[in-house]
């Protein structure tokens, strides 16, 4: 059992962290940034070519990220794989030491750096599920036996934030179905949303980990909202932002991520948080600490 899976179990408020790999093979970077944040959080999240934009694979990513004693979550998305890759690769996954997965269908190429290359979505996300849930009970995705069996701790994503948010209910119970562990959410700007999410979740029995992203910059606010697919920014958010001094900025972003994180934790709202900060470590310290500061 993973570590994250244990401390989920046993009612710990844990705290992961997204980390993009790098758009080359030098990990020089990346190794430093994982050997500050491996002393600050309980996990890592490894993207999986985040946007459709070309990266580092994230199972590299997190066998460099188990060398280094710090637990990794791998990404795996359905867009760049058929079900044949996709087992292969969690099979050998497995076989490295990876244990935690978060599973997604993954955005459309057209969205990235690679405009040209052909999607392959041979299955979707909630098929993804039960993918892994055959893995752990020795079995391929058609019933096959395996040799061996997987013991995989995986989770899917969900978006609270959406408007109609019946569908993304649908799909939430459809993936719990299918035996996922335990939910991602986009990222989070107001607590309604995912107090409203959370009162339809808590006849469920899974484990949700909240997304929040620390806002840095006036220019990161607007990519955010409208270049990333399912993310909704709310416009007074925007509006606020707006008003502000350029310098300014970063601290509001650190303020508002800190109180809603304070805010979900006191309320017990969900099992932990993951912090997007597009892996800079010194926001993931800063925030990190003024959480201890003001609990």
């Amino acid at each position: 059992m993973s570590n994250l899976k244990k401390k989920l179990m046993n009612g710990d408020f844990v705290f992961t962290v997204e980390i993009t790999p790098p758009k080359g093979p030098d990990i020089t970077s990346m190794r430093n940034k994982l050997e500050e944040l491996k002393e600050l959080v309980d996990a890592a999240n490894f993207t999986d070519n985040p946007s459709a934009n070309m990266r580092l694979c994230s199972m590299a990513a997190c066998k460099i990220s188990l060398d280094l004693d710090f637990e990794p979550v791998l990404q795996m998305a359905c867009r760049d794989r058929n079900r044949i890759g996709i087992q292969s690769d969690l099979l050998g996954a497995y076989a490295i030491g990876i244990r935690n997965l978060l599973l997604m269908t993954g955005d459309h190429p057209v969205l990235g750096d690679h405009k040209e290359a052909k999607p392959v979505y041979d299955i979707d996300s909630s098929v993804l599920v039960k993918l892994v849930n055959n893995l752990n009970n020795g079995l391929d995705i058609n019933g096959n036996r395996l040799n061996g069996r997987t013991d995989f701790f995986y989770g899917a994503v969900v978006n609270p934030n959406a408007e109609p948010l019946m569908p993304q209910l649908k799909r939430f119970e459809q993936k719990l179905k299918m035996g996922a562990e335990f939910f991602q959410t986009q990222m989070i700007f107001e607590i309604e949303k995912l107090e409203r999410f959370m009162d339809y979740s808590k006849k469920f029995n899974t484990k949700v980990i909240a997304g929040v992203v620390i806002i840095r910059t006036k220019k990161m606010l607007h990519y955010i909202a409208e270049k990333i697919p399912g993310v909704v920014v709310p416009k007074w958010l925007i509006n606020e932002v707006e008003k502000l001094k350029d310098h300014d900025v970063e601290r509001f972003g650190l303020d508002l991520a800190a109180s809603l994180i304070i805010n979900m934790k006191e309320k017990k709202l969900c099992d932990g948080v993951h912090i997007m900060a597009f892996s800079r470590v010194q926001e993931v310290r800063n925030i990190i600490n003024l959480i201890k500061n003001r609990v």
